[in-house]
C-alpha cells in the first residue's frame, strides 16, 4: 500500500480538520480509530481522509465532505458521538476542530 494525499477534488466541498494532542499509548484508541474510519466511509458525501501524527503526540486528521449536510450526518452518528465522549474522557489532552468550505483544489503527482 502506498501513502498518497487525497487528490484534488472538484470544488466546492468541505473539510473538517481535527488536530489533537494525545499520549502515544491510549488504550482502545487504535481499535476505535479503525471503526470510525469504517463508519465515516459509509456517510453519503464523504470524499476522503488524511491523517498524520508526530512522535510527540500531535495528530492532524482532515476529512473531506461534499457538503455541510454530510458533515452533519457524521456528527450525528451515535458510534462517533460515543467515541468523542471517550476521547474527551480518556484519550486527548487537547484538541481543536476547524470546518471550512473549499473553493479551490488541485494536486500534483510526479510521473
Amino acid at each position: 500500500m502506498s501513502i498518497q494525499p487525497v487528490a484534488g477534488i472538484e470544488p466546492p466541498y468541505w473539510t473538517v480538520v481535527f488536530t489533537a494532542l494525545r499520549p502515544d499509548v491510549a488504550e482502545g484508541y487504535a481499535e476505535t480509530a479503525v471503526r470510525m474510519r469504517e463508519l465515516v466511509e459509509d456517510v453519503p458525501g464523504f470524499l476522503g481522509y488524511e491523517s498524520a501524527r508526530t512522535p510527540g503526540g500531535l495528530g492532524i486528521s482532515v476529512g473531506y465532505f461534499r457538503d455541510a449536510e454530510s458533515i452533519a450526518a457524521w456528527q450525528q452518528n451515535l458510534e462517533h458521538r460515543a467515541a468523542q465522549r471517550l476521547g474527551r474522557a480518556q484519550w486527548y489532552d487537547s484538541y481543536s476542530v476547524h470546518v471550512g468550505k473549499v473553493e479551490r483544489s488541485y494536486s500534483f503527482v510526479r510521473d
